[in-house]
């Protein structure tokens, strides 16, 4: 079901976009910034008041810009809800290669000092999406969270729409792969010794723990769980699949269980294995459902990111779904290791001195310019806002050049983001194949028409935006175009 709009390719949206962005580079290059003010205001724009000239100076790594905020090119984060991750609304950042003002303040969304506009993926709507798009301004996308809370994103159509990326593919412009392992300190903590654990199965627990109470999502994982329990004693205290309770009324509170509550975590820690299935597929979505089960000493059993191995701190600290046959051969092994403590314990070797071997996750743990609770260092909000800032100051820098050189200096090649910033794959069912399912499945129903749906928004959103069309009706009308399209294809 792949394909672009009616006479409209990835190609055609590239060559669009570049000729917008060098049409901002004569826009941005007829001299040099203007003061905050009426006179250098589009005419349908509202000045932005004097927040914009007394905001405060972020705490950020720091510059030798002396530029007065009146000249800083202007971060628009599109999607308010992510502030206040400031004290105020409007907040000068001071970042490697120069400063920049960001804000929520949408009146500024038109000035041609606005030079990105900054969308939260869980947030964008392509029928909302700010129309007309700016020749002078880019935009960028900050997703960290599931594939799912936007499937537009999962397509070349709704992807290529963005300048810049920070996702949790290690392919995007600003990765945030790691988002939930604050560092190799957290999987060295020690685990609860084997022989506890044996207590805990000879209370009556079973060896595998299953803790969900978001049901029906796209990686289907309740299916394959249902399934396994049918051969091996799974104990399920979430809402998805119940068949035990958690012990206080205190741990049975959801908000307890999404947090490292002690007495939670306490809990929890007693299994051997813990069922990680992640609530979307895709390459280097890994959430604390991996993570927390290896800071405590379990042995995550994972289905998720089809590359999750090359993240391990070794060869043999998790347990992939997918490497087995059936979950019938997943229960025999998960058994096997149960009743057979030293090749349990291999999976937990990399908690031991000089037990992480992966240089890869080290380096990159090492490179992370953000910290995960840790004050010490930017959050990666801040990271990216710098990131977008200093892309910014250079591109205007660069235009400038270009105007003032005659043509000589090539204009600034226009980014565009790729498939790979996120590209997640078709959701399939966690047990069987579609063609089992059947007729009125609510999974079936739900997912694999959100997906290709979102398919539709993208190449929507794009269309509109070949034909410098900003009218939302317009957006439902391509879409019923597409949908006609795609039914006389089929």
């Amino acid at each position: 079901m792949g394909g672009a709009g009616p006479g409209w390719g990835p190609a055609g949206l590239w060559v669009m976009l570049a000729l917008a962005w060098r049409a901002g580079a004569a826009l941005a290059a007829e001299g040099p910034a203007e003061p905050c003010g009426a006179d250098g205001w589009a005419q349908d724009a509202v000045p932005p008041g004097a927040a914009f000239v007394a905001a405060a100076s972020y705490r950020g790594p720091g510059n030798n810009d002396t530029r007065s905020n009146k000249a800083l090119p202007i971060l628009l984060w599109w999607s308010g809800s992510l502030f206040p991750h400031f004290p105020g609304d409007t907040e000068r950042i001071d970042c490697p290669r120069g400063s920049c003002l960001v804000t929520r303040s949408r009146r500024v969304a038109r000035h041609r000092r606005t030079k990105a506009l900054i969308f939260y993926g869980t947030d964008f709507r392509a029928y909302e999406a700010p129309l007309p798009r700016l020749p002078h301004q880019t935009w960028a996308l900050f997703h960290e969270e599931s594939p799912m809370n936007n499937y537009v994103l999962s397509h070349s159509p709704g992807i290529r729409l963005f300048n810049y990326t920070a996702t949790f593919r290690r392919e995007s412009d600003y990765p945030l792969t790691l988002q939930w392992l604050p560092g190799t300190g957290y999987l060295r903590a020690p685990a609860v010794p084997l022989a506890e654990k044996d207590a805990w199965r000879r209370k009556g627990y079973g060896p595998v723990l299953y803790m969900q109470s978001h049901c029906d999502v796209p990686s289907d994982r309740d299916r394959y769980v249902r399934e396994l329990m049918k051969y091996i004693q799974v104990d399920s205290y979430g809402k998805c699949l119940n068949n035990c309770e958690l012990p206080s009324e205190r741990l049975r509170d959801t908000s307890t269980a999404t947090t490292e509550d002690s007495e939670f975590m306490t809990f929890i820690a007693r299994y051997k294995f813990h069922l990680a299935l992640e609530n979307a597929i895709c390459d280097d979505y890994m959430t604390e459902k991996l993570w927390r089960p290896m800071h405590l000493g379990a042995v995550p059993v994972y289905r998720g990111s089809p590359a999750v191995r090359d993240w391990m701190p070794n060869n043999l600290s998790i347990i992939l779904i997918d490497d087995f046959d059936s979950p019938r051969e997943l229960a025999k092994y998960l058994d096997f290791l149960d009743k057979n403590g030293e090749e349990y314990l291999k999976y937990l070797e990399y908690k031991n001195t000089g037990g992480i071997k992966n240089q890869f996750l080290l380096e990159s743990l090492e490179k992370r310019e953000w910290g995960v609770n840790d004050m010490t260092l930017p959050n990666y909000l801040n990271g990216f806002e710098c990131f977008i800032c200093d892309q910014e100051n250079t591109r205007v820098k660069e235009e400038q050049e270009h105007k003032k050189s005659r043509g000589k200096i090539p204009a600034p090649r226009p980014r565009i983001a790729q498939f790979k910033h996120m590209g997640c794959p078709m959701p399939m069912p966690g047990f069987g194949s579609v063609e089992d399912l059947p007729e009125g499945d609510s999974w079936k129903e739900m997912w694999l028409q959100d997906y290709w749906q979102s398919l539709d928004q993208g190449e929507a959103l794009t269309a509109m935006i070949h034909h410098n069309e900003s009218h939302q009706g317009r957006f439902w009308d391509y879409m019923h175009e597409i949908f006609l399209k795609r039914t006389r294809q089929h």
